[in-house]
């Protein structure tokens, strides 16, 4: 049991929660990229691991501290070849069901990571397991669970939640955040949640 479900952290799951396992993962890398590429997840778990500990927020208004584990987003594209039109990724859940664009400027963080793993514990289902997104500095709804697609795309696109009014940047607004790790409401500066 990881850290999340002990906490009781929310859990939502737009666009539906496919039916998906470790070994039945297969992330596919596409678009602008020279050379499409797929994944299991053993083939990413040889890339080099690292440990990232860092404060997941949502745009609902809570936030959890966690210690995430996978391989980080500069370690993943240090192997492939994206040419200069490429400026952003779209994210893809399994089923299709659920996306979400990021520009390669705001993946291009020291914390951005590819997660399996929490407090030593395997990712959950419920949490997005067995793989997804961990981007510490944008709201929560741009680390797309269930991760089996990344596409390399040129210009901003759509996305479940973008296509239903949140922001396409994901920016942290300034305000408050119900720390799940305390049960305290605390403010905050916006951007990336550090201050507790």
């Amino acid at each position: 049991m990881s850290i999340l479900t002990k906490l009781n952290t929310p859990c939502f799951s737009a666009g539906g929660r496919p039916a998906l396992n470790e070994a039945s993962l297969v992330l596919k890398v596409t678009g602008l990229v020279d050379g499409e590429q797929e994944f299991t997840l053993d083939q990413l778990r040889s890339l080099p691991v690292s440990q990232v500990d860092a404060r997941l927020t949502s745009v609902s208004g809570w936030s959890v501290r966690a210690t995430w584990e996978g391989v980080l987003w500069r370690d993943l594209i240090a192997g492939l070849d994206i040419p200069p039109q490429a400026d952003h990724a779209t994210f893809t859940s399994a089923g299709g069901g659920y996306e979400t664009t990021i520009s390669l400027k705001d993946l291009d963080h020291p914390r951005v990571l590819l997660c399996w793993a929490v407090s030593g514990e395997p990712l959950e289902p419920d949490y997005g397991g067995p793989l997804r997104m961990i981007v510490p500095h944008l709201y929560g709804y741009k680390s797309a669970k269930w991760l089996t697609g990344i596409e390399f795309v040129s210009g901003m696109q759509g996305g479940y939640w973008e296509d239903r009014g949140y922001t396409r940047s994901g920016v942290i607004e300034p305000g408050f955040s119900l720390d799940v790790n305390t049960g305290q409401k605390r403010p905050i500066k916006g951007g990336e949640v550090t201050e507790f």
